[in-house]
């Protein structure tokens, strides 16, 4: 990389030379990012996709000056140390860190809000390598991406997509004029924020310092404190990551196997027929609307444990030849990082008929997929706490049927937005948002934690939806099957110990995921669907007016 000006040895490199060994080499993408994602108009053809960077501070568009500067301040601290640790003077670490914070001040703010871009169409704006050399020219586009995404042949004609153009081109006309004044500087900013990047895997006081500078900035941004991991949980995610190909297999095998599919099948098929019969009682909807709701749960495809594809028995006896594992911790992350890399560009350009998945199998993240119709439920899911064949029926429907049936609702996500079901009572519809708003921010909220309950409005109708849904179907199921295994240890009923599973797998500590999670804070998504719920109050027996048993509930779903 050629060196830079802190330790006194540097050699003047081409500017774009650095740029392309930082993507391809380290995985660092210091001015913006570059991924294979799908296209807006075939979700199944794979492209290219430039988008703004991700900056390592925790900045908001509408942050307090003040606290702007603290998080700053914070900052230059943290890259301070890092120069220091690497060897470098004092003074030069001093005058190259505050130019970097000066750098990232700068492209922060050249950025757009995603609904600004979305609402001015410009979201997702189609160029060709050449053109976007025209927009931003000081990145050779062409010979970064060529070696970012090898094996792929680009041309200068290759279309991209593009998130954010205006970005690129301020970034380009600021990058231009720190070649032409303060090359040196430029180069330690990229340095800088690679050693950022691959801080996780040096020692431990490059780690010390993260967590220092964590903690602070999470106090100026009044968060609640978080946890600390331990370092064997990273080495674990790490290594689940580097070899998903040949641990997938492995873990279904172990864990999701043909007696717990069968059991996870049975379960969604009761869910799945219960929102059928909520969807014909909805107030808002009219007949038109509800058939048409109908129609799409019957259509809809589920996938459970793990994908076809990600099972195929070639892959599990993959051999990585092109891993290097060796004394040098730091060399094996980067020999993995590659080959990763170079894994997920060859996946892309293979056929793929089935949906492509985006979680492990051992993940607890549940999704639906609005452009191939499909909700997939991960073998990590449809495990205990969540989910077992011999659990009490109340404690599989109350956790792993919530959140089923939660993802569920995703389907009808576009009804609830305005203007997205003409055809409903309207009227109706927005007293139930109205409601539901006025609900949630009746709850106090923890010292350190906030929320905006205008990004987590669709994920809070569905918690309230998706505990009400799970809750029918699992009377239902009692109706049926006479007779219910409940705890020994636990003087509660079953259906009592429905509630108490759905809270058990709702609640959890702070994650530093949390300041980018579209659902509430783990408290609300515990308290506001239980006090919507008239049967957990009646099977608690809690005093009318009291925090869980308002006068008041409200009904979307």
């Amino acid at each position: 990389l050629g060196g830079w000006r802190i330790s006194g040895k540097w050699t003047s490199l081409n500017f774009n030379r650095t740029l392309r060994l930082l993507m391809s080499q380290y995985g660092h993408f210091p001015f913006f990012r570059a991924y294979l994602g799908p296209h807006p108009a075939s979700p199944h053809t794979p492209v290219i996709q430039i988008d703004q960077p991700e900056f390592d501070v925790p900045l908001k568009q509408d942050q307090e000056q003040k606290i702007y500067a603290q998080i700053f301040r914070e900052y230059l601290t943290y890259l301070n140390q890092l120069g220091t640790l690497l060897g470098g003077d004092p003074s030069k670490v001093q005058e190259h860190s505050s130019l970097s914070i000066s750098i990232t001040s700068r492209l922060f703010q050249f950025l757009r809000p995603l609904e600004q871009r979305r609402a001015q169409g410009k979201l997702f704006q189609m160029v060709t390598i050449d053109q976007l050399k025209e927009m931003a020219p000081a990145i050779d586009w062409l010979s970064c991406l060529q070696a970012t995404f090898t094996p792929m042949s680009l041309s200068p004609s290759q279309s991209l997509v593009v998130h954010d153009v205006e970005y690129l081109k301020n970034m380009s006309q600021l990058v231009e004029e720190m070649l032409l004044k303060q090359r040196d500087f430029l180069q330690s900013h990229m340095i800088l924020g690679l050693v950022v990047t691959l801080s996780p895997a040096l020692d431990s006081q490059f780690q010390e310092a993260r967590r220092k500078l964590s903690q602070k900035l999470r106090e100026l941004t009044e968060q609640p404190p978080m946890p600390a991991r331990p370092r064997w949980m990273k080495c674990v995610e790490e290594t689940g990551t580097f070899f998903e190909p040949t641990l997938a297999a492995l873990f279904v095998r172990e864990a999701f196997g043909p007696s717990t599919r069968s059991a996870a099948m049975k379960l969604f098929t009761a869910i799945r027929d219960a929102l059928i019969t909520r969807l014909r009682n909805l107030p808002w909807m009219n007949e038109e609307t509800q058939n048409m709701a109908q129609d799409k749960v019957a259509q809809l495809q589920v996938e459970m444990g793990a994908s076809e594809w990600a099972l195929k028995p070639e892959l599990a006896r993959q051999e990585y030849n092109d891993i290097q594992l060796g004394s040098s911790f730091l060399q094996s992350v980067l020999s993995c990082v590659r080959s990763l890399r170079a894994r997920i560009v060859q996946s892309f350009l293979q056929p793929h008929p089935q949906h492509r998945w985006k979680v492990s199998p051992w993940d607890v993240n549940a999704y639906y997929s609005v452009s191939d119709h499909v909700v997939v439920f991960p073998a990590g899911l449809l495990q205990p706490p969540f989910f077992h064949p011999g659990y009490p029926r109340a404690v599989n429907f109350g956790a792993a049927g919530s959140i089923m049936a939660h993802e569920l609702l995703h389907i009808f996500y576009q009804l609830l937005l305005p203007g997205g079901c003409l055809a409903c009572d309207n009227h109706a519809l927005q007293e139930a948002h109205l409601c539901l708003k006025r609900h949630y921010a009746a709850f106090p909220l923890p010292s350190r934690t906030s929320f905006n309950d205008s990004l987590t409005f669709l994920e809070n109708a569905a918690d309230v939806g998706g505990l009400a849904i799970a809750l029918q179907a699992y009377s239902k199921r009692l109706l049926r099957h006479h007779g219910e295994t409940v705890l020994p240890s636990l003087d509660l009923s079953p259906q009592q110990i429905f509630f108490r599973s759905y809270a058990q797998v709702m609640c959890r500590k702070p994650s530093p995921q949390d300041s980018h999670d579209t659902h509430s804070p783990p408290h609300l998504r515990v308290h506001g669907p239980l006090s919507s719920t008239p049967a957990f109050a009646r099977y608690f027996r809690c005093a009318r007016g009291a925090l869980l048993n308002p006068s008041i509930r409200c009904q979307l779903w």
